[in-house]
């Protein structure tokens, strides 16, 4: 098997966050654990703007990877972080490819406005429900790697995020190269060309829409872990559109890109909490509105700019 240089630099990056998670303090080794969690479901938003659609409803499977997770150690006593992620993963799965039978007949704003439907009917059912704590949700119970509690739960997560981080990235590197990857941004470009070679564009969509909400709760089940809490926020609209925002921050050039967009909009926000505690939403606001005025193509594309001035 051969490794191009996105799949070395993967391992690169993955070696030193690796060391560098025994040197950081603790609270950046969880904002870096959120921050690739987040990336995670992010990166599902990237795939589905890959083929054209834009998913304003991905809090839907971010929240139930997390309440998966949630649930499954209160109700069933799994204590193993890995068969609750396992657990999260295969919800969302059965989920997506049920829905996915309806979303994927629909386009552009249609499929944008169904999929936060039914993230918002996911909210109100969790909202009402008062046996998952309603609007204040739940603590995850203690867990282990494979069977708990963790000794340190902090750098557990974190080493675990990260081993799933490059894992996930690495197979939709190659998923983007791969026949499926190609064909899903040949749809986005010109679906009845698609047709015309003998390839259903529906099925396609399909198979990346349920790809990408694996993804997404797999990140929501991380997030959870990491938290140890759940709750109805998580399926809100604004955290769809967090993801969304977060995925036109980094742009579409790479799979770096969610992951590093995740990491300035986690630290923008962090500082802009810490300085201006009244008013941290504007200062957020005017500086991601400016990297993406004088950046309209993401933050990726300030690498891909000093690879086309080296190639020049």
């Amino acid at each position: 098997m051969r490794f191009d240089k996105t799949e070395i630099a993967l391992l690169g990056v993955g070696v030193a966050l690796a060391i560098s998670g025994l040197l950081a303090p603790g609270w950046l080794i969880f904002l870096l654990t959120v921050a690739l969690a987040k990336g995670l479901v992010v990166q599902g938003v990237v795939m589905q703007m890959r083929a054209g659609m834009v998913s304003f409803g991905q809090g839907l499977f971010y929240c139930v990877g997390g309440y998966a997770v949630g649930m499954g150690g209160q109700f069933l006593g799994i204590s193993s972080a890995v068969l609750l992620l396992v657990l999260g993963v295969a919800a969302a799965a059965v989920l997506a490819m049920v829905l996915g039978l309806l979303l994927t007949r629909y386009r552009e704003i249609f499929f944008a406005m169904l999929s936060l439907a039914f993230s918002m009917i996911l909210y109100g059912v969790l909202v009402k429900g008062q046996a998952l704590g309603s609007t204040d949700g739940f603590n995850v119970h203690s867990w282990g790697l494979f069977s708990g509690p963790a000794s340190n739960p902090t750098m557990t997560i974190f080493y675990l995020t990260l081993a799933c981080a490059a894992v996930v990235a690495f197979f939709l590197h190659r998923y983007t190269r791969s026949g499926v990857g190609v064909v899903c941004e040949a749809t986005r470009e010109n679906e009845v060309r698609v047709e015309y070679l003998g390839l259903s564009p529906r099925w396609i969509l399909y198979a990346n829409y349920v790809v990408a909400a694996v993804v997404s709760a797999l990140g929501g089940g991380l997030t959870a872990l990491a938290a140890g809490h759940v709750d109805p926020e998580m399926a809100y609209w604004t955290t769809s559109g967090e993801f969304v925002f977060i995925a036109i921050l980094g742009g579409t050039g790479s799979v770096f890109a969610p992951f590093l967009a995740a990491l300035v909009f986690a630290l923008v926000r962090t500082y802009a909490i810490e300085l201006v505690p009244n008013g941290w939403q504007m200062i957020l606001g005017i500086t991601l509105l400016v990297i993406i005025v004088f950046l309209p193509k993401g933050l990726w594309s300030l690498f891909s700019r000093k690879k086309e001035g080296v190639h020049s």
